[in-house]
C-alpha cells in the first residue's frame, strides 16, 4: 500500500498541472471507484464539471484537491484515497484508456492547456469522492502543500504526519508513553502518526534499534524522540528517492517507478546480513503483517504485548 513518500510524490506531481485548471469534463467508468462518495456517479460527474481546482494537499496517506467554491454547499474538496494499487496519472487529451482505469478527468490549465487526470485502480481498494472541507482543530494548515486550516470531513481523525511542520512532538511522546501495546502498533496507528505504513515502521525502528514489540510505554523519552527522528529520516529519504516501488502498482503522475527499494536496511530482507552488524535479518509474525528485525541490534523486550 502507498505510504506517505508515495502518496506525496502523486501530490507534488499533480500540483503544478492541476493547480489553477478548470474541470471541463469527467468520466466515472467503474462506480466501485466512488465508493467514499456521498451520491451516484452522475453526482460526482456533475458537482465537479465546471469547477476550478486551487492545488493539491496531503495529510499522511490521504491527498485532495480543494475546488473553487459552491455557493450552495461551501468549501469542497475532490479527496483521493489510493488504497492499496490507486495511480493518479497525467495523460494528454486524447491519450488511450488505461489499464484498470477507472475515472477520467479533463483539465484545461492557463499556462499547460488540456491534460487529461486519470485514475487508475487495479484491485479497487482505493477511490475518489467530493468532501466537505472543515475547520481544524488547531488553525494550522489541514495538510502539506495548502495553507488553508481546512480538512476534508473524511480524513479529519486522521493525525498529523511527522513531516509536516504543525506536527506536535509532545503531543507524539505523550500518547506513546501512555500506549500498553507494542511501538510498531501505535507507529501504525494513523489516530496518534499518520503516513507510517509497515514498509517505514519497520526501517525507523531498525534504525532506532528498537524492537517492534517493545511497549509504547516501556520507551524513555530518549528513545522516544530518536524513534521519531528516525521515522523523519526514513520518510525524508523515501521521498527523496521517489518513494518504494516492489512492483507496477506504485508509480508517480508519469508512470515512473520510485527506487527506495534499493535503500531498504531491515524491509523484506530476510535471510540477508544485516547492514549494521552483519547478523541474518529475520521476519517475524506480527498481527496480519510481519516486521523484519535485527536480533542482535533490535532486542526483544523481556514482557511483550499479550
Amino acid at each position: 500500500m502507498p505510504e506517505l513518500p508515495e502518496v506525496e510524490v502523486v501530490r507534488a506531481g499533480l500540483a503544478p498541472a492541476v493547480a489553477g485548471a478548470r474541470v471541463r469534463g469527467v468520466e466515472a467508468h467503474d462506480p466501485r471507484a466512488l465508493t467514499r462518495h456521498v451520491g451516484a456517479p452522475a453526482d460526482f460527474e456533475a458537482r465537479l464539471t465546471g469547477r476550478e481546482i486551487a492545488g493539491t494537499a496531503r495529510r499522511g496517506k490521504f491527498l485532495w484537491m480543494p475546488l473553487s467554491d459552491d455557493p450552495a454547499r461551501g468549501p469542497e474538496a475532490v479527496m483521493v484515497h489510493l488504497g492499496m494499487s490507486g495511480q493518479m496519472l497525467l495523460r494528454a487529451p486524447g491519450a488511450p484508456a488505461e489499464r484498470h482505469e477507472r475515472v477520467r478527468v479533463w483539465i484545461e490549465h492557463p499556462d499547460h492547456g488540456e491534460l487529461a487526470v486519470v485514475f487508475a485502480d487495479q484491485r479497487t481498494f482505493g477511490s475518489l469522492a467530493i468532501d466537505e472541507l472543515v475547520p481544524t482543530p488547531d488553525g494550522n494548515p489541514g495538510g502539506f502543500g495548502d495553507a488553508a486550516p481546512l480538512v476534508p470531513r473524511q480524513a479529519a481523525h486522521i493525525a498529523r504526519d511527522p513531516l509536516d511542520p504543525a506536527f506536535d512532538d509532545a503531543l507524539f511522546r505523550r500518547r506513546l508513553s501512555g500506549k500498553a501495546s507494542a511501538v510498531k502498533r501505535v507507529l501504525l496507528d494513523q489516530t496518534v502518526v499518520s503516513g507510517v505504513g509497515n514498509i517505514y515502521a519497520d526501517e525507523a525502528l531498525w534504525a532506532s534499534r528498537i524492537h517492534p514489540e517493545t511497549l509504547g510505554r516501556d520507551l524513555s523519552t530518549r528513545a522516544a524522540n530518536r524513534l521519531l527522528a528516525e521515522v523523519r529520516a526514513v520518510l525524508a529519504k523515501a521521498l527523496a528517492e521517489g518513494g518504494t516501488s516492489f512492483d507496477a502498482q506504485y508509480v508517480n503522475v508519469n508512470g515512473q517507478a520510485g527506487y527506495f527499494a534499493h535503500s531498504l536496511n531491515a524491509y523484506g530482507r530476510r535471510g540477508k546480513p544485516c547492514p549494521r552488524c552483519g547478523t541474518t535479518i529475520v521476519r517475524e509474525r506480527f498481527t496480519n503483517r510481519s516486521s523484519h528485525v535485527c536480533p542482535r541490534c533490535q532486542r526483544r523486550p523481556m514482557r511483550v504485548e499479550t
